[in-house]
């Protein structure tokens, strides 16, 4: 790895994704816990959802940590950076969008398509834009709603760099940009296109002119961070009081009133406010407490399984939920009723291992993970190198510095 690569690669970082993209697991099935445990506990659990925030601030420090005093829009520069976004985020996403689509093909499961026209739906997912529809947020890979997001951030990104250092008032963008989300409402709630920008929960939940705010934390803090030495000597205390707030953030959400028709307290116009912005200020101090700190929880999430299970988690997060977890519990209900069988012939009246939603979900969370290392092995990191190196939208230069650097956490 280059000297600029291991500049720009922090560990930790890359081990908080693994966190992020567990808590959203937990997040999805909190439901089972509301079995054993006081329904408050089954709340605090269904909260859970803030994986999708620390992404968002993650994906803000990352892009602005390594480009922000580079970025040059020229033609050839801006070709580079699409490559690279594109490399490390569509590979994996179009070949499971397709496998969506395939398992649609025999299950009729009309989720995936949200009653929709197939064809329609598909290219509406592979190209990103039914994250623009509140009616198909949700159809394809369910949770993939979130890359509309992050690909409308690095579009963006370059052209917030460039206003931010001409005109240095860096505060105006996130308000410029979520008064537009604002306009778009006013304007689209009135006109019957598939609930286009339909309404301003959709808005400031499930896409980047609502969201925005967590980016442009993470932006905040590379810019506060990017001329520090990251040795780790700082003996603040900043890592776990964001921490602590992180779950305070969740706590506040998890005693609100859910909205009718709603399945979380994020959905409450102060869960709204708690979660895009209180949150994200509080990820974005605990993320500065992993870079300036030492710490035991530094040491855990640089741990290099850890380590490894973040390289993976992209892809846990868009298995977790969908047709292959579905195959999954299928399979263990299926194991479920063949020992039961088993013990019918032997004439004995044991337990089955797979009678427990809990246990059976533990079961599909490690092998989702086992699926996930060796998706992230066998095709998304060679496929990741390969379109880096390749001469897709621009021919390769020797020594091209942004090929030597893709190592790095973004």
């Amino acid at each position: 790895m280059s000297q600029r690569a291991q500049q720009n690669y922090i560990p930790a970082l890359t081990g908080v994704r693994a966190m992020a993209a567990y808590l959203v697991f937990i997040s999805h099935f909190a439901y089972i816990f509301d079995e054993k445990f006081p329904h408050t506990v089954q709340r605090f659990f269904n909260e859970f959802h803030i994986g999708v925030t620390i992404f968002f601030v993650l994906s803000g420090f990352l892009i602005a940590f390594r480009y922000f005093d580079s970025f040059k829009l020229t033609k050839d520069w801006f070709k580079q950076y699409l490559k690279n976004r594109m490399a490390r985020i569509y590979p994996m996403y179009a070949i499971l969008t397709v496998g969506a689509f395939i398992a649609f093909y025999f299950t009729k499961n009309q989720t995936v398509t949200a009653g929709q026209n197939p064809v329609v739906m598909f290219f509406m997912n592979i190209v990103f834009l039914r994250g623009f529809f509140d009616q198909f947020k949700f159809t394809g890979i369910a949770q993939g709603w979130s890359l509309t997001v992050e690909e409308c951030f690095y579009f963006s990104a370059p052209f917030i760099f460039l206003i931010a250092t001409r005109y240095k008032k860096f505060y105006i963008q996130p308000i410029a940009v979520t008064g537009l989300g604002v306009v778009l409402v006013l304007i689209f709630s009135r006109v019957s296109f598939y609930d286009f920008f339909g309404n301003f929960t959709f808005m400031m939940l499930y896409t980047f002119l609502g969201r925005c705010f967590e980016f442009f934390a993470g932006i905040q803090l590379a810019l506060i961070v990017r001329k520090q030495k990251l040795d780790g000597s700082s003996k603040k205390k900043f890592t776990y009081l964001g921490f602590f707030m992180i779950f305070f953030c969740v706590w506040i959400m998890s005693t609100l009133p859910i909205p009718p028709g709603q399945e979380a307290g994020l959905h409450n116009p102060w869960g709204i406010v708690t979660n895009n912005y209180l949150l994200a200020s509080s990820i974005a101090l605990f993320f500065y407490g992993l870079l300036t700190e030492t710490t035991i929880l530094k040491k855990i999430l640089s741990n290099p399984f850890v380590e490894l299970l973040g390289k993976s988690s992209y892809i846990f997060y868009l298995i977790h939920l969908g047709y292959m977890y579905n195959f999954l519990h299928d399979g263990f209900n299926w194991l479920n009723d063949y020992v039961f069988e088993l013990y019918d012939k032997w004439g004995v009246d044991w337990h089955s291992p797979f009678e427990y939603d809990s246990l059976n979900l533990l079961y599909a969370f490690i092998v989702l993970n086992i699926i996930s290392i060796t998706l992230f092995k066998l095709i998304e990191e060679p496929l990741n190198h390969y379109i880096r190196r390749s001469d897709f939208l621009i021919k390769n230069k020797a020594k091209n510095p942004e090929n030597e650097s893709a190592k790095i956490n973004a």
